[in-house]
């Protein structure tokens, strides 16, 4: 534990010390994130290489533990193989951002890095765990694994677009995962993510609002893609798919941003990387919000998540689905007070689909029964049984001689009903009527049709055979007051 803690505040210190020397660095020769009126909130030019200092000061507080750490000490062996497996994959990753940083790369070029840095760490054993130890599972794990540190390494450069809250919500996931490591005496995960708590929260003293230097691509992407493959590690010890729940829930407020950032992009037709002012604390800053209350209050969203990722680790089998059942609740709770038009005309369309399907299933029971039809009576069962799911106030069948009836709603409260009759041939007719208070159903009409031309094929059938082909029916609305 002691080593721990020298390792956290060793990095602390040489990212306090770093940070302002790469910024000062940064501004002389102009690597700088220019404002606009469009996305970014800043009102000056700030330097955006704050990659630099963090991944500077974490490899020397890991070089100063491997040099100066007693031979005792033996969290240091588990400790050194788990970095130096890491280190080429975080390299690239580190590379590819910083490269974006200096030139501005093009997206697939982006991409192509983030693959070749999730394919190092894949081959040296960071993959998702699953129960199944079939060979054919390598064929799922590899690409799950891949697109994992893709997505987490994207999510943490997506959020990173207000003063403090890409390095705010990645020290409370690393802060997490370190008490994580411990809890489970799994003391390489602890050490491996300390040392970013600690550059993190050094970083942070210049990255909060008002921020004189910015993570950028270098930071941002190596931050996330860190985190991805800590929560492989924290995920493997579950032994299957599930294990991701508890690091899915630390990286929720990143990993959601990405999630809505990419389902609004494609219900507008616009493209995925294109950036726009819909992230979540933008949504958040629209509400009036200074940027010092709205970073504070995705913190708080953290520290709820945090918590949670820390029952579903600790808490026993039976008692995981209550946590991720409230994990959930609350995730739907936030996206719906953000107000997102997208989600709003989702929602209200998915409710038109389910409408349309429920009519296409009323309709289609309403075809099979009305085929099996072979007596009067056996019409009359399915007339009043359609008529009272419709909501008719009455209805009254008159075919061959004979006459049903039967009323649904009385109570008519000095609103007149209106009637609709429909012809049913030669001798037989239906008399409806429905209250005006009354919505008509959006399937009503099709289902009259449907009974008209079937009850009317019965009549024929009863009345004349031979003339089934010649006969037509009539249907005529009328208005009583």
């Amino acid at each position: 534990m002691n080593a721990l803690l020298v390792l956290t505040g060793v990095s602390f210190l040489l990212c306090l010390i770093f940070t302002p020397m790469v910024r000062d660095l940064a501004l002389h020769y102009a690597i700088v994130d220019c404002p606009d009126v469009q996305r970014k909130l800043h009102i000056r030019a700030v330097p955006r290489v704050g990659g630099i200092p963090i991944i500077l000061s974490y490899a020397g507080a890991v070089l100063l533990m491997v040099i100066f750490a007693p031979h005792w000490v033996e969290l240091t062996v588990r400790h050194r193989r788990l970095v130096l497996e890491l280190c080429p994959a975080v390299a690239v990753i580190f590379l590819t951002g910083l490269i974006d940083d200096l030139f501005c790369l093009k997206p697939w070029q982006k991409l192509a890095g983030q693959i070749l840095a999730a394919a190092l760490a894949v081959s040296c054993g960071q993959t998702i765990s699953l129960a199944s130890s079939h060979p054919g599972a390598l064929l799922i794990t590899i690409p799950l694994s891949m697109m994992w540190l893709i997505g987490c390494a994207n999510a943490f450069n997506l959020i990173d677009g207000m003063d403090g809250l890409a390095a705010g919500v990645g020290l409370f996931a690393t802060l997490t995962t370190a008490a994580v490591g411990v809890i489970q005496g799994d003391m390489g995960l602890a050490m491996a993510t300390a040392p970013l708590a600690g550059c993190l929260l050094a970083f942070l003293r210049y990255n909060f609002n008002p921020a004189s230097v910015f993570l950028g691509d270098s930071g941002s992407l190596t931050i996330g893609f860190m985190m991805g493959c800590f929560s492989l590690i924290w995920g493997q010890h579950s032994g299957n798919l599930l294990g991701l729940a508890a690091p899915t829930m630390v990286m929720a407020l990143p990993l959601l941003d990405v999630a809505l950032a990419i389902m609004r992009r494609r219900l507008r037709r616009q493209p995925i990387f294109q950036g726009d002012r819909g992230h979540i604390h933008h949504m958040i800053l629209a509400r009036g919000l200074r940027t010092r209350d709205a970073a504070l209050i995705l913190y708080g969203v953290c520290t709820i998540c945090a918590g949670l990722a820390l029952l579903q680790t600790l808490t026993r089998f039976h008692m995981r689905a209550l946590v991720i059942l409230v994990f959930l609740t609350l995730i739907g709770i936030g996206i719906n007070a953000l107000g997102y038009v997208e989600i709003a005309a989702a929602r209200k369309t998915g409710y038109r689909l389910v409408g349309h399907l429920r009519e296409e299933i009323f309709l289609q029971d309403l075809s099979n029964s009305l085929a099996k039809v072979k007596s009067e009576d056996d019409c009359w069962d399915i007339v009043h049984s359609m008529c009272r799911d419709l909501s008719f106030a009455s209805v009254q069948m008159e075919l061959n001689d004979r006459t049903y009836q039967a009323e649904f709603d009385t109570s008519v409260d000095g609103v007149a009903p209106w009637q609709l009759t429909i012809g049913l041939g030669r001798s037989g007719q239906l008399r409806l009527t429905r209250l005006e208070h009354r919505e008509s159903p959006p399937q009503l009409f099709a289902a009259l049709e449907k009974l008209q031309q079937a009850v009317a094929a019965l009549h024929l059938v009863v009345a004349n055979p031979q003339s089934m082909l010649q006969e037509t029916s009539s249907l005529t609305v009328a208005n009583h007051l």
